[in-house]
């Protein structure tokens, strides 16, 4: 067996970080590369030897969207994708600021909140000082 195929997949290990309120995301020891999306193997080298760390958290607004719905159906959401400090752009919602003034460029901490199933999941908010 090898080392890939032992344990949960990297899906279920950050599934289950974030439940224990832990954000973190893969790095290569290979190569340095930091990860995201979690995978099995390092897009940029194709090692299978990926660790998990703490990003600073930080990141700024590559693009949004805003979701519209009717407000029975649960009202609008935001969909953001962010590029973290770390190299690695994920999707996320922005909390703590209203839809219309996200925007590209906009400078962002990730927390751990609850997701739109109460899953948790990687949520950001402006930085102080932000508009």
């Amino acid at each position: 067996m090898t080392e890939i195929e032992k344990g949960p997949g990297p899906d279920a290990v950050f599934a289950a970080k974030l439940a224990e309120g832990v954000f973190e995301i893969q790095k290569c020891n290979g190569c340095g590369a930091h990860v995201f999306h979690p995978r099995v193997i390092c897009p940029a080298c194709g090692s299978a030897d990926l660790g998990w760390v703490a990003p600073t958290g930080r990141g700024t607004i590559y693009a949004r969207t805003i979701v519209r719905r009717k407000p029975e159906r649960g009202g609008d959401y935001n969909v953001v994708l962010v590029d973290l400090e770390e190299g690695v752009r994920m999707m996320a919602r922005v909390d703590g600021i209203a839809h219309d003034e996200i925007a590209a460029g906009l400078q962002v901490s990730a927390s751990i909140a609850e997701g739109a199933n109460g899953e948790p999941a990687v949520v950001f908010r402006p930085e102080r000082g932000a508009s």
